[in-house]
């Protein structure tokens, strides 16, 4: 059996980088995606996911390095499904309300944000060369 998810969205936070004990690299950030319908009765419903994206290995530096928080990207993985319920991760917040979140190991991450955004943000970090820009 496969599963495969795809998810476009812009970065919640700035990621955070770490390393396991025998030196393999992990990063992981949060991916907001949107939805915006009309409902039954005729009303603009906004809809907002959360998901929790894991990085591994050379992945997990190269976003460590070039994301940012608000940036967009598109990551293709697998879903990581909470051994309790099988389900997406679900916990109390401090609010006192239930919440949930998926999580996600990336197996590929594509930065979607253009230069122009890049510069037009707050960070001084510039996106990764074009493949055009390498020079061999």
């Amino acid at each position: 059996m496969y599963q495969k998810i795809t998810i476009v969205g812009n970065l919640g936070n700035d990621p955070q980088m770490r390393y396991t004990p025998s030196g393999q690299a992990v990063c992981n950030f949060s991916v907001a995606t949107n939805r915006r319908y009309t409902n039954s009765n005729g009303q603009q419903v906004d809809e907002t996911a959360w998901f929790r994206v894991s990085t591994w290995g050379k992945l997990a530096e190269v976003c460590n390095q070039y994301l940012r928080k608000g940036r967009k990207v598109l990551v293709e993985g697998r879903l990581i499904p909470d051994p309790a319920t099988g389900g997406p991760r679900i916990w109390t917040g401090n609010d006192g309300q239930p919440r949930a979140s998926f999580e996600v190991t990336a197996l590929e991450v594509k930065f979607l944000s253009s230069r122009a955004e890049d510069a037009g943000m707050s960070n001084d970090m510039a996106a990764p060369p074009a493949e055009e820009d390498i020079p061999f």
